[in-house]
């Protein structure tokens, strides 16, 4: 009998990790699936499969996401961050991924409730509609308070095993690393720029300024002290390793 197959989305955050736990303690073989961007790298997804010992695969989607960071359909959330877009480009891949490599769903450590913006009931709706994943997207932690999945319903996963975390508190999952003894996973959205707020400024001044701004313009946002003359951009490196970069 064939082993029941997934391709789990990895940011290397907790919550993604424990989805893998919890997937895994019904026997289920994992993949990883993380990103690489402009505004984020892949480092903390391939830090979590190289724990979790599952092997990953990573996209470089930098020049699509750049232009969905630029004018996404579904806005932004408190600074630059089109987390709803992104989503749903993420899960567009993934979905080519699960057909082509034949896996039975895809999973992601999204919690109801967690992030008013991109996990309330509508917006995780959209996104499963929107990526093309309706019946075959799986989130472990909630589970139990959305709709049953179509692996669910064929018995593939016991949907009496998976959880039904809401809300923005982290105890739960606090508890549930210890008990797997979880250590090594950064704070939430930490490691995406488009949640920072000074990134966020300087981000949306080049939008505004340089429109047609391309991915090298990004990378000297992270550098430096910015100033505009004009339509035209300085940058004073603070330090002899910025002035090199």
């Amino acid at each position: 009998m064939k082993k029941t197959a997934c391709l789990a989305l990895l940011s290397g955050g907790l919550d993604s990790i424990l989805a893998v736990k919890i997937l895994e303690e019904q026997g289920i073989k994992i993949k990883g699936l993380g990103f690489k961007s402009y505004f984020f790298n892949e480092k903390p997804a391939e830090k979590a499969a190289k724990e979790l010992n599952i092997p990953i695969k990573i996209i470089n989607f930098s020049k699509e996401h750049l232009i969905l960071v630029k004018k996404p359909k579904y806005g932004y959330g408190k600074r630059m961050n089109p987390c709803i877009d992104c989503r749903i480009l993420m899960l567009k891949k993934a979905k080519k991924i699960m057909l082509k490599e034949k896996f039975d769903f895809v999973a992601t450590g999204e919690v109801l409730g967690e992030r008013p913006m991109s996990q309330n009931p509508k917006s995780l709706k959209l996104v499963e509609k929107k990526s093309g994943l309706k019946g075959y997207l799986l989130r472990p932690l909630s589970a139990k308070l959305l709709e049953p999945t179509i692996p669910e319903k064929k018995g593939l996963i016991k949907r009496e095993e998976l959880l039904d975390i809401s809300g923005r508190s982290r105890k739960r999952q606090l508890k549930l690393a210890k008990k797997f003894k979880i250590k090594f996973y950064p704070s939430p959205a930490g490691g995406c720029l488009l949640t920072d707020l000074e990134f966020s400024k300087r981000l949306k001044d080049l939008f505004e300024k340089h429109p047609r701004c391309q991915g090298g313009d990004i990378e000297l946002l992270k550098l430096g002290r910015h100033f505009w003359q004009n339509k035209t951009k300085f940058f004073v490196g603070r330090k002899k390793e910025e002035n090199k970069k």
